[in-house]
């Protein structure tokens, strides 16, 4: 070219330099090359367009990995990505490397990336030899450092073994990623295999049990805790002459086998192995080293997270127990669900208990039996051991055939003695409880509770009502304590919920709350125990669409446990109307009971049609219950009902004394403070009287239903009707 003349074209001097063009958009998914890109790919020189799928075919698959991360990696730091290619042939043989150079950029707005660069071949030393695995990248540390954090950080998120080895085969190094892997481990002086990746079933055989002296290099690596290198076919039969029949079949090039070493312990070996020859340049050997540190960290701690796992299950399982025989004209429903503490087991546990008299498995199965639930404070090691210890102390003082009231007692001063000690920073611990003994036959329910939570019956109709119940002190405050039982009766088709407080207060709810949620699962459902069980805790643990968070969001979750019980329905006449009831005893001693009286009763009428009603019902109650209290020694027992079908439905409350004498009606003066309640019996009930009892007497009154009277459907059911029986 002499001065003056026209410069050549950029095509014909990048041809003269064997160099081809290309261009990529991986917007279109479409390369398009120039003839000399071309024969470099091993086509044929003429401008062509490629897919993406073509063109990595041409490509190793490794470097094919990297190109991503190089072009990602240049937009990021607005460099040129420069990598070097092994271009493969229909056999999957290196033809040549060739060096590509492109200016990348992204388009936010199509979310691509567009190059244009140049290809050009370079010589390489040949593979497997010392030199063989040169840098493939101006950026291959950087492309090391990001691998190595993000493989960290995949690890340090592995739970178990299985999690731990699913991303050690996911790991993509940069420019040499392994074909298999193998984990070893050892037992005694036995090579054990705890996982493998690219190999089929089976071929594992031969590997496992092995001595730890066997010619066999993971049991080197293991033995000594040196990492071991090969690089071909040929240095491994050279170096393990015994073992190489073993590996043979599995077409291999070059293996790595790396001690997994954590606290100056060797603890196992990893292996990877390579289909294509690999060097093992001192910077492919440190990725390689730090990767079997991480792997053997998370294997540690995986392994650790496991054991503790089987340790939980089998606590828990020693702990809860199975809910027995089947019990005729019953059926019983339990979960436990373990929230609080780093064990994921705590003080939360039910149990079934057969009492004495007709109840074990040889005997009827008609038999009186006693269901327990509670909470031991705290939710570690030391509540879980309390509860195992409370839950035999209780078994055993039922067994013994003692009273609800005695059992807990007894089981108060035994938790007592054991968290009570002379050592003035003991452990101080406490738990609520519950416990009913039930009469299958019957379905009368005594119980005696211990700062628990009142059970809560669900009606053949859904209605739910909390029972209140009497109670004491929690378990192991005062030795000494008393618990007086409360009867109930389990009518034919309803059901008894036993429960802890986790069942209410987890997921942001106080008690309030949580048994606003809880009620509303009880009565809108209609499947059997088992389904409800799963519903009760669905609503609290389940999926979003299943349960709400509540208004504290920063409530500490807590253990779930939930007993249910439930009285076929078959034994009813079917003529019976539905019948709602409550039962409630009021001592002299106790008249703040009356505002659960009140409680009651609404509750009972939750879905009355007349608020006016309602409330005319809860005043009446509390003045009936008053005036027993005030005008005689005896204690108060209240027993409300509603009976009839929607529409129809009767109100009746009766409140009974054991005293002779009987009310009359007065008329007080205006300052009077008393001397009201027969008047306003007679302006709001619709029927009401005064009726002997032998030794004592009953006040009862009754309410219709809006358009259902005391003559039937129909009636004027009119507030101060003619009293009957006054």
């Amino acid at each position: 070219m002499r001065t003056g003349e026209a410069l050549p074209a950029v095509g014909e001097v990048l041809a003269a330099l064997a160099t081809g063009l290309w261009h990529w958009s991986t917007a279109t998914g479409l390369v398009t090359v120039d003839a000399e890109a071309a024969r470099l790919l091993g086509l044929p020189a003429e401008e062509t367009v490629l897919t993406e799928a073509q063109t990595r075919a041409r490509l190793h698959p490794v470097d094919w990995n990297e190109i991503t991360g190089v072009i990602q990696l240049a937009v990021a730091e607005g460099t040129l990505a420069e990598v070097r290619i092994r271009i493969m042939d229909d056999r999957g043989r290196v033809v040549r490397v060739v060096r590509s150079r492109s200016k990348p950029s992204f388009d936010p707005e199509k979310k691509a990336y567009e190059l244009i660069g140049t290809l050009q071949e370079v010589t390489e030393p040949r593979p497997g030899t010392p030199a063989g695995r040169t840098t493939v990248t101006g950026d291959w540390r950087r492309s090391r450092e990001a691998f190595l954090l993000d493989a960290g950080r995949a690890l340090a998120e592995a739970r178990s073994t299985e999690e731990v080895l699913r991303v050690a085969a996911g790991l993509s190094m940069p420019g040499f990623s392994p074909d298999g892997l193998a984990v070893f481990g050892r037992e005694g002086d036995r090579l054990t295999i705890i996982g493998q990746h690219g190999h089929r079933a089976g071929d594992a055989e031969p590997f496992t049990q092995m001595s730890l002296q066997t010619d066999y290099p993971a049991a080197e690596v293991t033995r000594t805790g040196r990492a071991v290198y090969i690089s071909s076919p040929e240095q491994y039969k050279e170096r393990y002459p015994l073992t190489w029949p073993l590996i043979a079949h599995f077409d291999r090039q070059s293996w790595a086998y790396l001690p997994l070493t954590v606290a100056g312990r060797t603890m196992g070996a990893w292996m990877a192995a390579f289909t294509h020859p690999v060097a093992f340049t001192p910077d492919e050997r440190s990725v390689l080293t730090t990767v079997a540190r991480m792997l053997a960290q998370a294997l540690t701690r995986a392994g650790a997270a496991e054991t503790q796992r089987e340790l939980t299950d089998g606590l828990q399982r020693s702990m809860l127990p199975t809910l027995g025989p089947e019990i005729p004209g019953m059926t019983l429903a339990a979960r436990y669900i373990p929230t609080g503490g780093g064990l994921q087991v705590g003080g939360d546990w039910y149990d079934m208990i057969p009492l004495p008299g007709g109840t074990s498995r040889t005997e009827s199965r008609g038999g009186r039996f006693a269901l327990v639930i509670g909470d031991v404070q705290g939710h570690d090691v030391r509540a879980a051991g309390l509860m195992g210890q409370l839950r035999t102390a209780l078994r055993a003082y039922a067994a013994e055939g003692h009273r609800p009231d005695a059992v807990l007692s007894r089981a108060s001063r035994f938790l007592h003695g054991l968290t009570h000690t002379d050592d003035e920073a003991a452990d101080l611990r406490f738990a609520t409880c519950l416990y009913v003994e039930v009469d299958p036959v019957t379905g009368v329910l005594e119980t005696a509770r211990a700062g628990h939570l009142d059970p809560a019956v669900r009606t053949a109709d859904g209605t739910v009502l909390v029972r209140a119940t009497a109670g004491g002190l929690p378990l192991g405050v005062d030795p000494d304590s008393d618990y007086p039982t409360t009867r109930l009766a389990l009518e034919p088709g309803e059901t008894l919920m036993l429960c802890t407080d986790g069942l209410l207060e987890t997921g942001g709810h106080d008690l309030d709350t949580g048994w606003r949620r809880i009620r509303r699962i009880l009565e809108s459902h209609e499947e059997g125990l088992e389904e409800l069980a799963d519903a009760l805790v669905q609503a609290v643990h389940g999926p979003s669409s299943h349960h709400t968070t509540g208004p504290f969001a920063d409530r500490r979750e807590d253990d779930i446990a939930v007993l249910l019980l439930g009285r076929h329905g078959e034994g009813a006449v079917p003529a019976r109307p539905p019948v709602r009831r409550t039962v409630l005893t009021i001592a002299q001693a106790e008249p703040e009971r009356i505002a659960e009286a009140r409680g009651q009763v609404r509750e009972l009428l939750h879905d009355w049609p007349s608020e006016d009603q309602v409330d005319s019902a809860v005043l009446l109650v509390s003045e009936t219950l008053t005036n027993v209290l005030v005008h005689t020694d005896a204690d108060a027992l209240l027993v409300a009902e509603v009976t009839g079908g929607p529409g129809e439905r009767r109100m009746r409350i009766e409140v009974t004394d054991t005293s002779d004498a009987l009310p009359h009606k007065r008329r007080p003066g205006e300052l009077a403070s008393s001397g009201r309640g027969l008047v306003l019996i007679e302006l709001l009930a619709d029927e009401w009287g005064v009726a002997p009892r032998g030794e004592g007497k009953s006040i009862w009154f009754d309410l219709y239903e809006p358009g259902c009277g005391p003559d039937g459907p129909g009636g004027d059911g009119a507030a101060g009707a003619a009293p009957s029986g006054a």
